[in-house]
């Protein structure tokens, strides 16, 4: 299966002066692709660690994404940072100066003139109708930290990603975790591929625990699914989803 991997680029994210949503978001939208994203790492605005953690995940993840970092003022080090993961100088892309001055109506100021610095031998994709293009370097697909931008990016470039998306049944059961982790172990002893949450919630009046149920494999899951309940037994299950 494909791979993934997130680096959520800021201080003020460190420093809880931001909050991030845009892990939840990529995280919900690549399982829908069936791209597993297996790890996201939190760092500062700093050249050396981005460098570092870039050239780290393009060789662990068959696709990296970046958050942060690549607006006009001087914490903005994505970029440049990426070109360093690679070996690369920064260079100015006179297609995006073009692009960026048909946009803003004017000739670009120095500070927006660094939004054109990219590595070189980056890839600059068009995202329809955003005035600031999706650029990628080898693996790694280069991100803004502002939610509406991010989601609006990623959806316009998301059939580039693709799997075998995974398959999801809730069941929401009336009882303790420890009155059923027993059923969940013989569970997962007899469908050891199935992949198996178990969640409790605290205030909930109808149930005291939500289990999901996970895998590529429609019939896999059905099984799986069907042996549960027959463990739980209907008394103990509030609903399935």
């Amino acid at each position: 299966m494909s791979t993934a991997g997130l680096l959520i680029i800021g201080n003020e994210i460190l420093s809880g002066k931001v909050v991030d949503t845009n892990s939840p978001f990529l995280a919900r939208e690549l399982r829908s692709l069936g791209v597993d994203l297996e790890r996201i790492l939190t760092i500062p605005d700093v050249v050396e660690t981005i460098a570092e953690e870039v050239r780290s995940f393009s060789a662990a993840y068959d696709y990296v994404f970046t958050s942060g970092g690549i607006g006009p003022t001087h914490d903005d080090v994505t970029m440049e940072s990426v070109a360093a993961a690679f070996g690369k100088p920064s260079v100015v892309s006179d297609s995006l100066v073009e692009r960026m001055e048909r946009a803003v109506g004017k000739q670009l100021n120095p500070a927006m003139k660094k939004m054109a610095m990219l590595p070189e031998g980056a890839q600059v994709i068009d995202a329809g109708d955003l005035w600031f293009p999706v650029i990628v370097m080898e693996n790694v697909h280069v991100f803004p930290g502002i939610p509406q931008l991010f989601e609006k990016k990623f959806h316009s470039i998301r059939d580039r990603f693709s799997g075998v998306p995974v398959k999801l049944t809730r069941i929401y059961v009336t009882r303790y975790e420890s009155d059923i982790a027993e059923d969940l172990h013989g569970l997962l002893a007899e469908f050891p591929e199935l992949m198996l949450g178990s969640y409790p919630r605290i205030g909930e009046p109808d149930y005291r625990v939500m289990l999901t149920l996970e895998s590529r494999d429609d019939a896999y899951l059905e099984r799986a699914t069907r042996s549960l309940c027959e463990r739980l037994t209907a008394a103990v299950i509030h609903r399935i989803e």
